[in-house]
């Protein structure tokens, strides 16, 4: 297998086979992983030109009672731990007033899976009352709101189907689905890091009945700890296989993004630290992983964005020279990762977000949820810098 040969065919649209997503992430010569970093970027300015998006949200990570024990995180907590919290309607009220009032367009809505979290006797109540409750207070605020691992446990606690549950939340005020908890799509793998999380095929299942019903999602790895390049790449085939199901099937709507989330150990559990043996994420690799995703995933996923908490704002910036189009957003607060000890901080402003974009050429351009033009949700875009 050649390098040029492999590259030349990803450029000109040719998807890749796992094999040559393997090869591409074997290189280790500089001027090797130069070419693959030169040919993401190109194939970047070919599907999206010179614009780098952002969006103005907050997350709402609503609890930190889990019941699930993930060998990755630091962020969850058992009910009656001095810090755990569990957030009452007026406190998310609260922020997303705030939200709004700073031009926000998404609420980010993400929590632990609490037993306790029910209404009515019922886990989807609860969700629904949260749902209606900021909607109706906040009708211009698109919710982009729960994983399927919490799709997963609502149908788990109320005897429920998928379908059932995508379809009450939808209809209540969801706008998409965040695609978060794939971790790596792989079950030996995830009996190592996240024991008591939902299958691959549960994933897989959930974000393709999503997409049959009308809800956009986004699409993620968590990379850097105990897997393998090759499970990277599978991981990366079955993203695009999924995305190539929605089209095909002419499914409504499909995934709109895709994020690299490199594992950060600083504060995680010491069972998957010592294997990891590493606190911050590598980054040169994560880049090179980066680069290999864009032109893995070819034109089926467009848009791709680093991210910042775990790199920090400089390392995310630099993905943007290694195929991202995207730098995610302003997110005002963040737990789940910080909690973890990633150094990146909680929250961006839009001007910080605009200066990066411009350090590297180009050009920012504020999007929402779904990529499009901010000016057709909340007035006139922010001021060039």
């Amino acid at each position: 297998m050649k390098l040029l040969q492999v590259l030349d065919a990803a450029i000109a649209g040719v998807d890749l086979t796992v094999e040559a997503g393997v090869f591409l992430l074997s290189q280790t010569e500089p001027e090797a992983i130069e070419s693959i970093r030169m040919a993401a970027d190109a194939f970047r300015q070919m599907l999206c030109g010179e614009t780098v998006t952002y969006v103005v949200n907050r997350n709402l990570n609503f609890t930190n009672i889990c019941e699930q024990h993930c060998h990755f995180c630091a962020f969850r907590r058992d009910a009656g731990d001095p810090d755990s919290f569990w957030l009452d309607q007026a406190q998310l009220q609260e922020k997303a007033a705030a939200a709004w009032a700073e031009g926000a367009t998404e609420l980010c809505i993400q929590g632990g899976l609490n037993p306790q979290a029910k209404h009515n006797g019922r886990s989807l109540d609860y969700y629904l009352d949260l749902v209606a409750a900021l909607k109706d207070a906040f009708p211009g605020l698109h919710l982009h709101a729960f994983s399927p691992q919490e799709i997963e446990f609502i149908a788990r606690e109320d005897q429920l189907s998928f379908r059932d549950v995508i379809i009450a939340l939808k209809d209540t005020g969801v706008g998409s689905l965040p695609g978060t908890a794939a971790e790596i799509l792989d079950d030996q793998i995830r009996r190592q890091i996240c024991p008591e999380k939902l299958k691959a095929a549960t994933w897989l299942e959930i974000v393709s009945t999503a997409h049959h019903l009308g809800l956009p999602t986004t699409s993620t790895m968590l990379c850097g700890h105990i897997e393998t390049p090759l499970h990277q790449v599978q991981h990366l085939a079955q993203i695009r296989q999924l995305q190539q199901q929605a089209i095909a099937e002419g499914k409504p709507a499909k995934i709109t993004e895709f994020i690299l989330l490199p594992f950060v150990g600083q504060a995680a559990p010491q069972v998957l630290r010592k294997k990891v043996g590493r606190d911050q994420p590598d980054l040169q690799k994560t880049l090179l992983l980066t680069a290999v995703a864009r032109l893995f995933l070819g034109k089926w996923i467009i848009n791709h964005q680093p991210s910042w908490v775990k790199l920090g704002l400089g390392g995310a910036t630099t993905a943007l020279r290694w195929g991202c189009n995207d730098l995610g957003g302003t997110l005002m607060e963040e737990h789940i990762t910080t909690m973890a000890g990633a150094q990146g901080g909680t929250c961006l402003t839009v001007s910080q977000l605009r200066t990066a974009i411009a350090s590297v050429d180009r050009l920012p351009a504020e999007r929402t949820t779904l990529y499009q033009d901010r000016h057709s949700r909340r007035g006139s875009s922010a001021d060039m810098i």
